[in-house]
């Protein structure tokens, strides 16, 4: 019994421990008068040494169309996630950033 019990405890912290940054490090920026249409366009952004070097750009206003109101969300997303649990090894992180107009 208390072994089962401690087995519940480690798989409950585990699970913590993973989806944690689901809930925090989310990023919402409005532009104009924010999301105005629904539809929007996501883009992955690589970092290197552990989030110091970007090794690629995402052009937001790109993404955008052109649209004067919209809105930019940068978080780590499940993918996210389960990627950077490989690359981490490298120091290479990815966050994913959404754009909706």
């Amino acid at each position: 019994m208390q072994r089962k019990r401690i087995s519940w405890r480690v798989l409950l912290l585990l699970l913590f421990c993973f989806l944690a940054p689901l809930g925090c490090m989310k990023h919402v920026h409005r532009v104009g008068n924010g999301m105005q249409v629904g539809k929007g366009r996501l883009q992955r952004q690589w970092y290197a040494l552990w989030g110091i070097v970007p090794l690629n750009r995402v052009d937001t206003h790109e993404l955008a169309q052109g649209a004067k109101d919209y809105e930019i969300t940068t978080f780590y997303s499940p993918i996210d996630l389960v990627l950077n649990f490989f690359t981490g090894i490298f120091s290479v992180y990815s966050r994913t950033v959404v754009v909706v107009r």
